[in-house]
């Protein structure tokens, strides 16, 4: 690794320990900033997410990493080649579904039999991960949900009969449901104001995917249980809450290995900021380079099958004394102006309008954001949606 930039800040031992010593004696301006040179390093390393599916499609993503101080997104990885191999030479080709997106058909893969991922770049340049052994995910028993003075709690439990996982992860996706308060019946258009020809929907959705490391072994365990573990908290103010909310929990079982590889990359991401933190270090992923061995790769491929289990809540599910947000608290009480001020204000014809029934020319007006809750999620209702 000598003569090579690493790719995640280690600052210098000697450094905390001047910073300590300073605190301790209350010596202001004894700190001084320290700006690594690793920040503006014009190195993109190749960046591999997601793991190998035993039980399904795989989906991978390659990226180019960039600067600590970057604001761009990460530029993906286009026009490689990516495969899974068998140790016995059986090989299942990944197609590109999208810019940085590989994708395979539904696999199911030998359990007795070790895996890797392998790929070309579009310049040449190849790279292979570990071979790996199949991990079997048990079934998540149930996912549960409690409320609290501070809001939703939401938790997992499962087990392992077998007491053969004893290390788990998760990651989560919700949705929930959006409903604007106004409803336009008039628009400006063609030059005039007219009742409205598309109405919009009065029911949108959105998602999202969880982005923190959730963890649990039970290695210290008698037997490989795992009861009322965190998933997700909510406060009781939430929009999510407001009306009908789902989450959907995907449970991954773990090799040791895989384990401390997020354990570790969790406590990088989510346990730094005060000087009691743990120092971040450097991730030692399963990938490697095959055309230069010497180039770094980040990322870390697992294999195993998926667990998932659903479950909804509705505003009856909560405490009656919880306020929860509609998000459109803004545009509760609409603007009401004459047609030719509107004009002034909005620069042009004002975009959305309630109407108010008054005979002098006066419109009740208010902006997209407050009637079209296709700006804050889809009016495409999710299959799985009641």
């Amino acid at each position: 690794m000598a003569g090579r930039p690493l790719y995640f800040i280690l600052p210098h031992a000697y450094r905390r320990l001047v910073f300590l010593w300073c605190l301790a004696l209350l010596l202001p301006g004894c700190i001084d900033a320290y700006v690594p040179e690793v920040i503006n390093s014009p190195t993109r390393f190749l960046v591999v997410e997601g793991f190998i599916n035993s039980q399904g499609q795989t989906t991978i993503y390659l990226s180019r990493s960039v600067a600590i101080d970057s604001r761009q997104p990460a530029p993906k990885e286009t026009g490689a080649a990516v495969s899974i191999e068998g140790e016995d030479f059986s090989r299942y080709n990944l197609q590109e579904a999208s810019a940085g997106t590989y994708t395979s058909a539904h696999l199911t893969l030998n359990p007795a039999l070790k895996y890797r991922l392998i790929l070309t770049t579009s310049q040449g340049k190849a790279y292979a991960s570990d071979f790996m052994p199949v991990q079997l995910t048990p079934a998540i028993e149930s996912v549960t949900y409690t409320p609290k003075p501070e809001g939703l709690e939401i938790s997992v439990n499962t087990q392992d009969a077998q007491n053969a996982t004893r290390y788990y992860r998760w990651e989560y996706e919700e949705t929930w449901e959006i409903a604007p308060l106004l409803r336009p019946y008039l628009e400006y258009k063609r030059g005039q104001i007219q009742d409205i020809e598309t109405p919009y929907p009065i029911l949108c959705w959105r998602s999202e995917k969880s982005t923190d490391v959730n963890l649990a072994k039970t290695t210290n365990l008698v037997q490989d249980r795992v009861a009322n573990h965190l998933i997700q908290s909510i406060p009781d103010t939430s929009e999510k809450l407001h009306r009908t909310y789902s989450i959907l929990v995907k449970q991954y079982a773990q090799t040791k290995e895989e384990y401390s590889y997020w354990e570790l990359l969790q406590k990088n991401t989510e346990n730094l900021g005060s000087i009691f933190d743990p120092l971040p270090v450097q991730l030692t992923g399963n990938l490697h380079g095959i055309t230069d061995e010497q180039e770094v790769v980040l990322g870390y491929i697992g294999i195993h099958s998926v667990a998932e289990k659903r479950i909804f809540i509705t505003p009856s599910d909560i405490p009656r004394t919880w306020r929860t947000q509609s998000g459109y608290e803004s545009c509760a009480i609409p603007d009401t102006v004459d047609f030719i001020d509107a004009w002034k204000i909005f620069g042009g014809p004002p975009v959305s309008f309630v109407p108010v029934g008054n005979a002098d020319g006066g419109y009740t007006f208010t902006t997209p954001a407050c009637v079209d809750c296709r700006l804050r999620g889809t009016n495409v209702k999710p299959d799985f949606w009641p």
